[in-house]
C-alpha cells in the first residue's frame, strides 16, 4: 500500500495551474519533454530507467521499483488531478501527449500508474463530493495510487469477471460482500473505487460507486487474496480483494445510489481514448526496432522489399494518432457528443494496431524472438500486452455495445444531415475548454465525425478527375462519403433499438464499417487542418496511404497510389528513426 505523502508543488505544477488555456498545450509538451529525458536513452544497458531494465523486472515478475520511484518524485500522479483541484490535468488529449514517454517504454507501467488510477478517479472527478474529489486529489497528487474494482460484464475476462454487492446498513452505509481475483494494484492502492450491485435486478441502476480508503478500513471483513497468475502486462501488480459484511460508510457513496453504470459509461470515455492515444507511441518503439533491423550497416533509403510493410505500418500509426487526437479533443469541445467517437477508436485502434505487429514480424524475422533485447524484443511484449490493454473480445463486445444501439437513430436524424464539428478539434494549437467530467454525456449526441467526413469530400470534389496526389486524396474521400450513404441506407431497416441483437454477425459488421469510416474522417481531418508547419503531414501522401489501407480494410473501391507515394512515407520514417523522432503527429522528439 502506498501512502499519501504530502509534495510541494514543483515549477511544472505552479506553470499549469495559472496558465490561461493558451499555455496549456506548450506547458503540457515541455513536460513530456522533461519525462522523456529524465527517462532516458531506453536502449543504453546502463539506464536504470531503459529497456534491458524495464524487460529484466518484467522477466522476474516484480515491478519496476527505481523508475516508479522516478515517477512518483517527478508528480505523475499529478497529471491525473483536474487543475480545478490543484493537478495538472486540463486536457486529455494533452495528458495523452504527457503519458506517452512512459508507454513508450512499458505499457504494464503506465497502466500501473496512471491508467488505472484514472480510471478509478474518473467517478469521483464526475460526480463525488467536494471532500472525496480533494481526498483522492491529495492522495494522487502526493504519490499515492488509486484501484478499480469493476463490475462484472457479460463474456467478461480475469480483470471483469465478478463483482462486489453492496446492501443498505441501518447507519445509512453498505456492507459490502463479493471476491473478485484479479485486480491491478489491489495491494498497492489505497483509494479503492468499488463498482458495487445495490439492486438484484437488471438494469441501468443495477450499481453503485463507493470510493473507499485501506487506510481507513475497519477491522475485519477483508481478505487480500493472492497474486494470480496472468497473462499480459506484469503479472506482479495483480491480486485479489475479497469482502465479507464489510461496513462502508454513507460518505463513501459517489453520487446516487443506482449510478454506477451510467458514471462508467460516461467516464470510460476518458480512459478509452488515453488508451488509445498512449498505445500508439507502445507501437512507436516497435517500428523503430523495425526500421534498426534492416537500415543498420547500410546508408541511404529503405531496401525496396521492405518499403511496403513499413510505410504501411507508419502510415497506420498516423491514422490511429489522428483518430485518438480528435477523440481526446472533443472531450473538451463537445464532451455531450464525444460517446460514440470514443467508442469507435477502441474499436478501431487495438485492431489496426495488432495487424501491424503481425506485419512487422516480417520484418523483424528471427531478430522477434530477442524477447530480452532492448534493441528488438518490444513486438513480443505489445503482443502479448496488447489484447489485456484493449481488453480483448471483452473490449470490443463494450463498444459494439454502444455503437450498435445508435446506429438506426444516426442513420435517420445524423448521417448527411448533421453539422460539421467545429475546426479547432483537428487543429493542432487551437484553444480548447479544460476536460469537465461533469459534462461527458452517453449517446444521443449525434456523430461530428462523419459530419466532418462529408465536409471534406464536398471540399476536395473539385480536385477529382484533375490527375496528381489531390485527386486520389479526392478520390478516397468520395469512396468513404460513398460508403457511408450506402451504410444510411442499411441501418435505416433494423429494427428498434430494443429488438437489435448485439450478438447478430450482420449488425455488427454494419458496426464495424462505420468504426472504419470514423477513422477516415479522422484522417481527412487532421490532413485538412495542417497549417504547413510541417510539410510531410500537410503533403498528401501520408494521407493517402493511410485511407488506401483503411478502405481495403472496409473493402471500397480504392485507387492505385501515386507514384513515389509510398517511397516518400518509408523516407519520412527513416528520416525520423536516424533523427530521434517519434512516429506520431508531432514527431516527437526523443530521448538518445
Amino acid at each position: 500500500m502506498t501512502p499519501a505523502v504530502a509534495r510541494s508543488a514543483g515549477p511544472a505544477e505552479h506553470t499549469a495551474q495559472t496558465a490561461a488555456p493558451a499555455g496549456w498545450e506548450a506547458d503540457a509538451r515541455a513536460r513530456a519533454a522533461r519525462l522523456e529525458e529524465l527517462l532516458g536513452d531506453p536502449y543504453d544497458n546502463a539506464n536504470p530507467h531503459g529497456l534491458h531494465t524495464l524487460f529484466d523486472a518484467d522477466a522476474r515478475g516484480v515491478p519496476p521499483r527505481l523508475t516508479e520511484q522516478l515517477l512518483a518524485d517527478t508528480g505523475l500522479g499529478a497529471e491525473l488531478v483536474p487543475l480545478e483541484h490543484g493537478g495538472l490535468l486540463t486536457r486529455a488529449d494533452l495528458l495523452a501527449q504527457t503519458l506517452r514517454p512512459v508507454f513508450r517504454r512499458d505499457v504494464g507501467l503506465g497502466f500501473s500508474l496512471a491508467i488505472t488510477s484514472l480510471s478509478a478517479a474518473s467517478p469521483v472527478w464526475a460526480a463525488g463530493t467536494a471532500a472525496q474529489r480533494r481526498h483522492l486529489a491529495d492522495l494522487l497528487r502526493g504519490g499515492g495510487r488509486a484501484a478499480v474494482l469493476h463490475h462484472e460484464l457479460a463474456h467478461a475476462n480475469a480483470i471483469l469477471r465478478h463483482e462486489f454487492t453492496a446492501t443498505a446498513a441501518p447507519d445509512g452505509g453498505f456492507r459490502l460482500d463479493g471476491r473478485k481475483d484479479v485486480i491491478l494494484d489491489a495491494a498497492r492502492a489505497r483509494a479503492r473505487v468499488v463498482y458495487a450491485r445495490t439492486d438484484p435486478a437488471r438494469g441501468p441502476r443495477s450499481h453503485s460507486v463507493l470510493l473507499l480508503d485501506a487506510e481507513e478500513a475497519p477491522g475485519g471483513g477483508e481478505r487480500r487474496l493472492p497474486r494470480v497468475p496472468t497473462s499480459g502486462m506484469r503479472g506482479a501488480l495483480y491480486s485479489g480483494l475479497e469482502f465479507t459484511d464489510f461496513p462502508v460508510p454513507a460518505g463513501a457513496l459517489v453520487g446516487r445510489t443506482g449510478e454506477g453504470v451510467p458514471l462508467a459509461l460516461r467516464t470510460l470515455q476518458v480512459s478509452r481514448g488515453l488508451v488509445c492515444g498512449v498505445l500508439t507511441a507502445a507501437a512507436d518503439t516497435v517500428l523503430h526496432s523495425a526500421v534498426r533491423a534492416v537500415t543498420t550497416g547500410r546508408g541511404g533509403p529503405l531496401a525496396r522489399r521492405w518499403t511496403k510493410p513499413l510505410a504501411g505500418v507508419f502510415a497506420d500509426l498516423l491514422a490511429c494518432d489522428s483518430m485518438a487526437t480528435v477523440v481526446l479533443r472533443a472531450l473538451s469541445l463537445l464532451p455531450a457528443r464525444s460517446q460514440l467517437a470514443a467508442a469507435a477508436v477502441t474499436y478501431v485502434v487495438p485492431d489496426l494496431l495488432r495487424e501491424n505487429l503481425e506485419e512487422l514480424t516480417t520484418v523483424l524475422g528471427a531478430r522477434r524472438f530477442q524477447h530480452r533485447s532492448p534493441e528488438y524484443g518490444a513486438l513480443d511484449r505489445l503482443a502479448r500486452d496488447l489484447p489485456l490493454a484493449g481488453l480483448g473480445h471483452t473490449g470490443a463486445a463494450a463498444c459494439q455495445a454502444v455503437i450498435v444501439p445508435q446506429l438506426r437513430a444516426l442513420a435517420e436524424r445524423s448521417w448527411l444531415a448533421e453539422e460539421e464539428p467545429p475546426p479547432e478539434l483537428f487543429r493542432k494549437g487551437a484553444e480548447l475548454p479544460p476536460l469537465d467530467y461533469r459534462l461527458l454525456g452517453v449517446a444521443g449526441g449525434g456523430d461530428f465525425l462523419s459530419a466532418s467526413l462529408v465536409g471534406s469530400a464536398a471540399r476536395l470534389a473539385p480536385a477529382r478527375g484533375a490527375g496528381g496526389r489531390h485527386a486520389v486524396l479526392a478520390e478516397l474521400a468520395e469512396g468513404f462519403a460513398g460508403e457511408l450513404r450506402a451504410l444510411r441506407e442499411q441501418c435505416r431497416t433494423l429494427p428498434a433499438y430494443g429488438a437489435t441483437r448485439l450478438a447478430d454477425p450482420a449488425v455488427c459488421v454494419l458496426s464495424d464499417r462505420y468504426c472504419l469510416i470514423a477513422a477516415a474522417a479522422a484522417v481527412l481531418g487532421v490532413w485538412e487542418a495542417q497549417d504547413g508547419t510541417d510539410p510531410f503531414l500537410a503533403d498528401t501522401a501520408w494521407a493517402v496511404l493511410a485511407l488506401s489501407r483503411i478502405g481495403g480494410r472496409l473493402g471500397i473501391p480504392v485507387p492505385h497510389l501515386p507514384d513515389g507515394c509510398r517511397e516518400q512515407v518509408a523516407d519520412e520514417l527513416v528520416r525520423r528513426y536516424r533523427t530521434g523522432r517519434g512516429c506520431d503527429l508531432d514527431a516527437t522528439l526523443l530521448a538518445r
